[in-house]
């Protein structure tokens, strides 16, 4: 982690994101934008809900953080030392009362199963590319001292740990890359190519150390084949990313640009036209993602995640961050990975 991001609290202004972004969309999603407009009105004013609680959005990200610190505590990061304590924490989340958010159908069926002595490859879900492991990434791409290999491995594990669509499994991989470029000071103009060129770079490469006989609960014929269907499907949204940028009102829903974010591909997408749309306007950025059609929730979180590591912990006002739930441990992770070099 350089200089630059240590001084500017990549790690905390991401995570803090991740939740604002997240409590802002929580009451907007599943409703459209006509509705929202007539219950909150013009959607460059609305405000974070009073109290501020987040969803299984945030909560998972805190669970596979608290994993990934336990197990960078213990050593070199390796496939095994982060999937077992990452799937205590999943199965912590999964038994505990507060796990009343609108979880989604994948994370809980494979949370349950996770539960069990089943290698972690039969209980990932490998039909579901749903956004619910790409939302919860961001941690891999904020955590000091990894290698390009840890980080990528690392992102894609604790997605197939739920969601095992190969979908699923790059669009975790980019958006932790998104994360870790815009936290180290990549230019916002320059993102897109820089995320399409380490697609067309990994598109067959399968991290077999990471992921196991994953491959094999699927129906391709070999591992690349497999793989390479995933990250073909984050091509094709990353052109239309970048169509979209340039063409696109700010006016506009962006789901209408670049899908309602259900998957885990128009997640990924979606929440970075909300950030570029508005790169120097964070909480506007927050408002756009959440004033939309979609899984708004999780568009949001995704888009503060980006503003938070672009723009660091000064983002975002007092105000706001004062009443976030789990403001404690988001701020004890965040500083914990600000003061690693």
């Amino acid at each position: 982690m350089t200089t630059t991001t240590v001084t500017k609290r990549a790690a905390t202004g991401a995570l803090t994101g991740l939740a604002l972004g997240d409590a802002l969309g929580f009451p907007t999603e599943f409703i459209g934008v006509p509705k929202i407009l007539d219950r909150y009105g013009p959607w460059r004013t609305m405000e974070l809900p009073t109290p501020a609680r987040v969803t299984d959005d945030t909560q998972m990200t805190l669970a596979l953080g608290g994993g990934l610190r336990t197990a960078m505590e213990r050593g070199v990061l390796t496939p095994k030392g982060l999937e077992r304590p990452v799937r205590e924490e999943f199965v912590e989340w999964y038994r505990s009362p507060e796990n009343n958010r609108a979880p989604g159908r994948t994370c809980l069926t494979a949370c349950g199963l996770l539960q069990s002595a089943l290698p972690w490859q039969d209980a990932s879900q490998v039909g579901s590319k749903g956004c619910g492991a790409d939302m919860r990434v961001a941690p891999i791409g904020l955590a000091p001292g990894l290698s390009d290999e840890q980080r990528a491995g690392a992102a894609q594990l604790q997605s197939a740990l739920t969601h095992g669509h190969p979908t699923a499994l790059a669009a975790s991989d980019l958006t932790a890359h998104a994360v870790r470029l815009l936290a180290e000071g990549a230019e916002p103009t320059g993102l897109i190519g820089l995320l399409r060129s380490y697609a067309y770079e990994n598109r067959t490469r399968y991290h077999e150390f990471w992921l196991g006989d994953l491959w094999t609960r699927a129906q391709d014929p070999t591992p690349e084949h497999f793989i390479t269907r995933g990250w073909d499907e984050c091509l094709d949204i990353l052109e239309r990313l970048q169509r979209a940028v340039r063409t696109v009102s700010p006016e506009t829903d962006p789901c209408l640009a670049t899908g309602e974010g259900w998957i885990a591909e128009e997640a990924l997408a979606t929440g970075l036209l909300c950030f570029l749309l508005f790169v120097d306007e964070p909480l506007t950025a927050l408002r756009r993602a959440a004033c939309t059609a979609g899984d708004s929730d999780s568009i949001a979180c995704l888009t503060g995640a980006f503003a938070g590591a672009h723009l660091g912990a000064d983002a975002w006002p007092d105000v706001w961050t004062d009443r976030i739930e789990y403001r404690d441990e988001l701020l004890a992770l965040g500083a914990l990975w600000d003061a690693r070099p």
